[in-house]
């Protein structure tokens, strides 16, 4: 009988799509968290991540996790979105997630700024969000101001 600890270095070493999709159904966050660190975990298993809840500093974690994974797609990346949005208004703050998030040219500069005018965005989030979104603007080209993000 695999241990959890067994169940841990297989998410960690594992680069079969399909055994780290079945394993995303795991019941252990730090497997979860594994997997989402894991550079061969699929979005398909990246997707399961996303809906999955435990605590807030470990959703916080997998959230961010999840967002600079160089697998998660636009589809996992607007499922991060909405569950950091969620968190949010639930009064949580996976900060990190949505700077991260930022960083990610999958998503609109549009999409991941509504973030920063959601009940729970701090001011200090609101400002590191302008600066990195505007530092994404100005490298495509399309303004070099930083535009503030209304509250």
């Amino acid at each position: 009988m695999p241990t959890p600890a067994d169940h841990l270095e297989l998410a960690r070493t594992e680069s079969d799509g399909a055994a780290l999709c079945r394993m995303a159904d795991t019941p252990y966050p730090f497997v979860r968290h594994a997997l989402a660190a894991n550079p061969h975990s699929p979005p398909a298993a990246l997707l399961k991540l996303s809906a999955t809840h435990d605590c807030v500093w470990n959703d916080n974690m997998l959230l961010r996790l999840l967002a600079g994974h160089p697998r998660a797609d636009r589809t996992v990346l607007r499922a991060v979105l909405a569950a950091t949005a969620r968190q949010l208004a639930d009064g949580e703050r996976p900060y990190a997630a949505i700077l991260a998030l930022a960083e990610r040219p999958e998503l609109t500069v549009e999409e991941v700024a509504a973030l920063g005018t959601l009940h729970g965005a701090s001011a200090r989030l609101r400002g590191r969000l302008t600066r990195q979104l505007g530092r994404r603007r100005a490298h495509v080209g399309t303004t070099s101001a930083d535009e503030p993000i209304a509250r």
